[in-house]
């Protein structure tokens, strides 16, 4: 997880650009977004190495997954914006925002009420 969420959010700097195209019409200041998420990745990654604020982490990397979420639906939703992309990887994107959210609460479920933690 480490590992996913910190070159995710190393992503956000490296190809902000990209990262900055897919954020939705309505969000306003899309450059500043990129990089206020990419922060918050980068946090939450660094978060998930120490014991004490895995949990936190956890809580914050399951908010910021599902607050960038519109982005990966607004691309699925209009790939004829995005054709440099396969259409293929815009649904692949989408499910992995998906699958990391449900593997999030599965986890908490499975940890809730027994000291354990999120991640």
């Amino acid at each position: 997880m480490f590992l996913w969420f910190a070159g995710g959010g190393m992503g956000h700097f490296f190809a902000t650009y990209f990262f900055a195209s897919i954020v939705p019409p309505y969000v306003p200041y899309p450059r500043a977004m990129v990089y206020i998420s990419g922060v918050f990745e980068l946090l939450g990654a660094l978060g998930l190495l120490f014991a004490v604020a895995r949990q936190w982490a956890g809580y914050g990397l399951f908010a910021l997954t599902l607050a960038v979420s519109p982005a990966n639906i607004y691309i699925w939703l209009h790939p004829e914006l995005f054709s440099d992309m396969p259409e293929p990887l815009l649904t692949i994107r989408l499910v992995v925002q998906v699958f990391l959210l449900f593997l999030y609460l599965a986890v908490y479920a499975a940890s809730a009420g027994y000291g354990g933690s999120l991640v």
